[in-house]
């Protein structure tokens, strides 16, 4: 083991009960009642890169607290900005957790617990790469975690034009992507943008006998669901018109695998048309997230007056996140049954991207990545959305950007049991580290 493998192997070795803690704090962005945990988080990273004698600032720019720190390069060297983010999912249901989302408990080489993959495996990859170097990196650093990215990133921009200096490097590195399979690298080349919005059906002005006047008065509920039915074809292709679509890669992805990683129950069909990585990665996916009705233990027989939905729609790369949400809304309004009212509440919109992976620097990271991993990474897309990326790309034009990080396919982030993989972990932090010493010695 050389001089630097041996640095990051103590510095995981030192980080890891850190780790633990740090997935120990419920930093849930979207709930209110969290709001202090989200800044709990924010600071205790800070109070740690404060150790190794960083730059740091805690800020809020209208949304959850962000945390940027800056190691200087030195002379006549490049700068790396390392994203990640310190904010998780809500849990869902607490009975379908093996162990408590927030004790982070260590099984069979994963670390479990809510955000133990996503995103603070990548956060604190980054604190132990620089703990590695004691604070003092071959090249410049600098650090952007974000404290809102499960909520849809509201103060990104306010961030970007309040703190730019703390922001501008030669390179993003983004750690919140994931690997091809465990031990299998990835460099992300593209990303599906997403747009949801929240809309109620209603069709009465308050709920009225179900025998008295059904068969003539209609349901909100009912209506609710016809509607939410016209967003498929019935092969279960998205029908919402004027969404982009496009070829995907050429990675073979095979159903067996797809089923045992997807939990797809014996029986139950694949939806959509085209290679599984067109429809993962190029074509637009829409879901169903909620509805707010009458609960099963409440109903009675009434026709209910209204009723509530959440639609997700990822979007391909190449489209836009305004003119997706435009068609979304439009096919609504154009669908809903039985001239049942329609109201919008919360809308959002994040663009996709593609990332070029073939540039120079991209090309020492790739390097790194194979040499902490044993085999070369798979250049692959994403299903999912970091609309951030598209907002970089647009306030920094021309600076390379690499994704990639320490989720897998069987990390099951957003769900219940999340986890991440230790050792992957450990080689991801030792990829990033191998980069930066690399990088120090180019002259790029």
């Amino acid at each position: 083991m050389n001089d630097l493998s041996s640095k990051v192997a103590a510095a995981l070795d030192a980080t890891f009960d850190d780790y633990r803690a740090f997935v120990n704090i419920p930093s849930v962005s979207s709930q209110p009642e969290h709001a202090a945990d989200v800044a709990r988080t924010a600071e205790t990273l800070a109070a740690w890169l404060r150790d190794l004698g960083g730059e740091v600032r805690v800020v809020r720019e209208g949304g959850q607290p962000a945390v940027l720190a800056h190691f200087p390069a030195p002379a006549g060297k490049p700068t790396v900005c390392l994203y990640a983010h310190h904010d998780v999912q809500p849990t869902g249901e607490l009975s379908q957790w093996t162990t408590p989302p927030f004790a982070a408990e260590e099984r069979v080489g994963r670390l479990y617990g809510r955000g133990a993959a996503d995103d603070k495996a990548g956060v604190m990859s980054h604190l132990a790469m620089l703990r590695a170097f004691d604070g003092k990196p071959p090249v410049g650093v600098k650090l952007f975690i974000e404290g809102e990215e499960e909520c849809g990133s509201v103060s990104l921009l306010n961030v970007i034009e309040r703190h730019r200096e703390m922001l501008e490097a030669d390179m993003f590195l983004i750690g919140d992507g994931g690997t091809w399979e465990v031990g299998t690298p990835a460099l992300g080349t593209s990303l599906r943008g997403v747009v949801s919005a929240v809309f109620t059906v209603s069709t009465l002005s308050y709920g009225v006998h179900s025998g008295e006047y059904g068969g003539v008065v209609p349901d909100a509920l009912t209506a609710l669901v016809r509607l939410l039915a016209t967003l498929h074809n019935d092969d279960g292709s998205v029908a919402i018109k004027g969404l982009v679509s496009r070829p995907g890669s050429v990675v073979d992805y095979p159903l067996d695998r797809l089923a045992d990683e997807a939990a797809k129950l014996p029986g139950t069909e694949w939806i959509g048309n085209g290679s599984v990585t067109d429809r993962m990665w190029t074509q637009p996916a829409c879901a169903t997230l909620a509805i707010d009705t009458t609960s099963v233990a409440n109903a009675s027989n009434t026709l209910i007056p209204s009723a509530t939905a959440k639609v997700s729609v990822r979007i391909a790369p190449g489209d836009n996140g305004k003119s997706a949400l435009n068609a979304l809304i439009e096919h609504l309004k154009t669908h809903v049954p039985w001239g049942a009212q329609l109201e919008f509440g919360e809308l959002d919109s994040g663009d996709p991207c593609t990332v070029a992976a073939d540039g120079p620097i991209n090309t020492l990271y790739r390097a790194a990545l194979s040499e902490a991993f044993g085999v070369s990474p798979v250049e692959m897309g994403t299903g999912g959305s970091i609309p951030m990326i598209a907002d970089f790309q647009r306030a920094f034009p021309g600076v390379e950007i690499a994704v990639t990080g320490v989720c897998d396919p069987t990390s099951r982030m957003h769900s219940t049991d999340e986890s991440a993989s230790i050792a992957d972990w450990r080689k991801y932090t030792h990829a990033t580290a191998l980069f930066l010493e690399k990088l120090g010695r180019s002259g790029q």
